[in-house]
């Protein structure tokens, strides 16, 4: 199975990914980790796209944490795609934190533009992070997965 996690900056997808990965003994892969595969992006893209193809059909599982929409594109058809969501405050408090307390104006502006820009995409599953613990998410996506 392919569980790709995505969503916005500091919304809980690698928080969630990590309890999923270690339920599930899964591989787990974020943003551009495809570059690893291949020397060049295109090569590495499909060649991630076709692990990620045959992973669909067994063992081990993959959970891919997407920060950026045009990351979507690399899942193969059957994937579990989970919309992982946040308030604007409690993203920008988050990414402040991630920068020693302190958010500059350009990046508070960047994250009011792209708020709510992963909302309408296709998934099978969302999760407002605001709601649940990282464990219960966890345990809600697999309730939610096929079997």
């Amino acid at each position: 199975m392919v569980i790709c996690l995505f969503g916005e900056n500091c919304t809980g997808k690698s928080s969630v990914a990590n309890e999923l990965s270690a339920r599930l003994s899964a591989d787990r892969f974020g943003g551009k980790d495809y570059l690893r595969f291949a020397k060049s992006e295109a090569d590495a893209k499909a060649a991630f796209s076709a692990m990620l193809s045959e992973r669909l059909k067994g063992q081990p599982h993959v959970v891919y944490v997407a920060s950026e929409p045009d990351q979507l594109d690399l899942l193969p058809r059957g994937s579990f795609r989970v919309l992982v969501t946040a308030e604007l405050p409690a993203i920008k408090q988050r990414f402040a934190a991630r920068m020693g307390g302190r958010l500059p104006a350009p990046v508070e502006a960047m994250l009011e533009r792209r708020h709510g820009s992963f909302d309408a995409l296709p998934h099978e599953l969302h999760i407002h992070s605001a709601d649940m613990t990282a464990a219960k998410a966890a345990e809600r996506i697999l309730g939610a997965m096929p079997s």
